[in-house]
């Protein structure tokens, strides 16, 4: 029998929150909870390991991480763009079998969808992501050959060349889960994805 393979979490975590007027990853959510745990708490609990890259000058979200058992990776090129956040955390876990690279301004993506794209990369996947409402969203799953390509990723791009070249081999998790297309740039986002969510999910349960 073929070994389990071991999946990474990659938590993108080093924006300077420009558009958000104050460090949106500190911000709490309606329950409290700072964005920047929201978003890494189910990602850790799918996947085999988290990293989170952050900046290396901040502190507050370090401590935060590290306090709710997070391991933080300071990445001293994440000003030049996301791409270098992404390589940072590439090369920092080169035995891994797969990475699932997820936004840490992304809070309210379910557990259970990111438990999908893990196991399509497991399953042998190239690339994987989950499917709502007729488009794909985040995270976004990587298995090992594509390992030297993201580690040299540069810019603010991420890993969309990378994606696009291997559409073909993208394979999708469906799922009802519209938070895989909720990034929060601004503070009118985050009270507009709350609301939406919160009437979602009343919908849901009646």
């Amino acid at each position: 029998m073929p070994a389990r393979r071991v999946i990474g979490g990659i938590l993108l975590a080093a924006g300077a929150s420009r558009r958000f007027g104050s460090p949106k990853l500190l911000q709490p959510l309606a329950d409290g909870t700072p964005m920047a745990l929201a978003s890494a708490l189910p990602l850790m609990a799918a996947v085999d390991w988290i990293l989170a890259v952050i900046r290396p000058e901040d502190m507050l979200l370090a401590r935060l991480f590290v306090d709710h058992g997070v391991p933080v990776l300071p990445c001293p090129e994440a000003s030049q763009g996301m791409g270098r956040s992404i390589a940072c955390g590439i090369k920092a876990s080169p035995d891994a079998d797969g990475w699932v690279v997820a936004l840490a301004d992304m809070p309210f993506i379910r557990e259970n969808t990111i438990q999908g794209v893990v196991q399509l990369l497991r399953n042998g996947a190239l690339l994987a992501a989950p499917f709502c409402d007729g488009r794909r969203g985040h995270p976004v799953g990587f298995s090992k050959p594509l390992g030297p390509a993201l580690a040299i990723l540069d810019g603010d791009e991420g890993a969309r060349t990378i994606i696009a070249q291997n559409r073909n081999r993208l394979r999708y998790y469906p799922c009802t889960d519209a938070a895989i297309h909720c990034d929060i740039d601004t503070p009118i986002d985050l009270v507009s994805w709350e609301s939406a969510l919160t009437a979602g999910a009343a919908t849901e349960e009646a």
